[in-house]
């Protein structure tokens, strides 16, 4: 018979009166306060995240034969297969809804690829799609889950903003590009193949290491809702506002309107965050009130919310104009191919208009026609939703979930009116999926827990 071991624990040490009065004493809301107020042993990031976001910002193209690379590219196809077998097994919580949109959502545009490009000219974009689109969204799904991997993830993205934040201040008055200059020793850059950017108000678009300032704009200025709550959570009002200002001062350096369009979705929902704090209902109110806002200007405008909100939004005339041009060629591209869009093919469009679109949904769905987007919006509504009704949630839980729902509201309200590609669409990606585990989050003891959008 197996001898069975016998633990034999020292008697629990007597609690002083003192220290059992400054424990019980005061309301339970105040002992709760102080529970939650203990400093939290925080582990470090896991090191394929630590490595994405490091990779992010370095700019080096490097080309394998016609595919142009780089290093979050190389990251991410190293990593896409063994966490989509963490995923498949269960290591990432369970299968949800949001997955299997979002791999529909890669299908359906390979298979529009296929359809008017033939398979060889489609395995690459589709393979790229495959390596940026899962691979970057089952990153953050797999690895990042718990409220201490959101809190080192996020924590590391404000340290990369506040670093490049110099840089873009001296690039925006003298439009010399030091980052991009000093890794282009070593690989070329886009940024030292096309030289400094556009002078707007007498100032230079900064764009530091980023392909495009628009890009450099959204990479930095999306993380304002989440480095305001997650990383602001109890801190004073100082240190919140100092943080969330160097992540808001270096976007503007940008001088995009996308960008600053995000800036300001995120300040206003923090702003009635914060002052309607104690009403449980007032994300209810908000929803409610856009609905009639949208609902009148439909009735009673001549123009649709999106014209409205552009010409509002766009520092040129001229460029309010061009997207409205934009929306309609792209919109009769999308009514002739609604099904399977054109894949690789060119859109027509005025001889005088460029082939890009400043719009991420309607160039989604000119290119791989409206089941694309549904997959996609599928996807994110899913997980916004899903993450929106948990609940259970403890108050620190309750801040992260608030910053997280802000941030992908703002890249909605951002896919409008800018293109998300390269870095900004893998962010983008990524940030979805590493707010997944907040659906999966254990209930908090009683007396701790907020149910619903509280």
């Amino acid at each position: 018979m197996q001898a069975m071991a016998v633990i034999i624990r020292p008697p629990p040490q007597p609690i002083s009166a003192n220290a059992r009065t400054r424990f019980t004493a005061g309301p339970p809301s105040a002992r709760l306060q102080r529970i939650q107020s203990r400093p939290v042993k925080r582990g470090k990031t896991s090191w394929p995240v630590w490595l994405f976001l490091l990779a992010l910002v370095v700019p080096w193209i490097i080309y394998i034969g016609p595919m142009r690379m780089s290093l979050y590219r190389f990251l991410l196809l190293i990593m896409v297969l063994p966490c989509m077998s963490m995923w498949a097994t269960g290591k990432a919580g369970r299968i949800r809804i949001a997955d299997i949109a979002l791999i529909l959502y890669w299908i359906w545009g390979t298979v529009s690829f296929m359809d008017n490009n033939g398979l060889p000219a489609s395995l690459q974009p589709s393979g790229i799609g495959f390596v940026e689109t899962l691979g970057a969204y089952m990153l953050g799904r797999c690895y990042v889950r718990n409220a201490n991997d959101f809190y080192n993830m996020i924590t590391l993205l404000f340290m990369i903003v506040a670093f490049l934040f110099p840089f873009a201040i001296f690039e925006l008055l003298t439009g010399t590009n030091v980052l991009s200059g000093a890794f282009e020793i070593i690989f070329p850059t886009v940024a030292g193949l096309t030289g400094p950017d556009e002078m707007r108000a007498g100032l230079f678009r900064a764009r530091t290491v980023f392909d495009h300032p628009i890009l450099f704009g959204m990479c930095t200025g999306n993380i304002l809702a989440l480095v305001h709550l997650v990383l602001g959570y109890q801190k004073s009002f100082f240190q919140r506002a100092l943080r969330s200002g160097i992540v808001a001062a270096t976007s503007l350096c940008s001088l995009s309107a996308g960008p600053l369009a995000a800036l300001a979705v995120q300040g206003l929902l923090l702003a009635w965050n914060g002052l309607l704090r104690n009403v449980k209902s007032r994300w209810k109110i908000l929803i409610g009130l856009l609905l009639m806002l949208v609902l009148a200007l439909e009735l009673f405008a001549k123009r649709t919310p999106v014209e409205i909100f552009l010409q509002y939004l766009l520092y040129d005339p001229l460029s309010y104009w061009y997207r409205v041009l934009e929306w309609s060629y792209g919109w009769a591209s999308v009514m002739k191919h609604p099904l399977f869009g054109l894949g690789l093919n060119d859109w027509e469009r005025g001889a005088t208009m460029l082939p890009s679109i400043d719009s991420f949904w309607l160039a989604l769905a000119v290119q791989h026609g409206l089941v694309t987007v549904f997959f996609l919006w599928l996807s994110v509504f899913s997980v916004f939703s899903v993450v929106a009704l948990t609940k259970g949630l403890d108050r620190k839980l309750i801040e992260y979930r608030t910053g997280f729902l802000i941030t992908m509201t703002a890249f909605f309200v951002l896919g409008w009116t800018v293109a998300f590609w390269d870095h900004a669409y893998v962010l983008f990606l990524f940030v979805l999926g590493s707010g997944v585990w907040i659906a999966d989050a254990k209930e908090a003891p009683a007396g701790k827990r907020s149910a619903g959008l509280d």
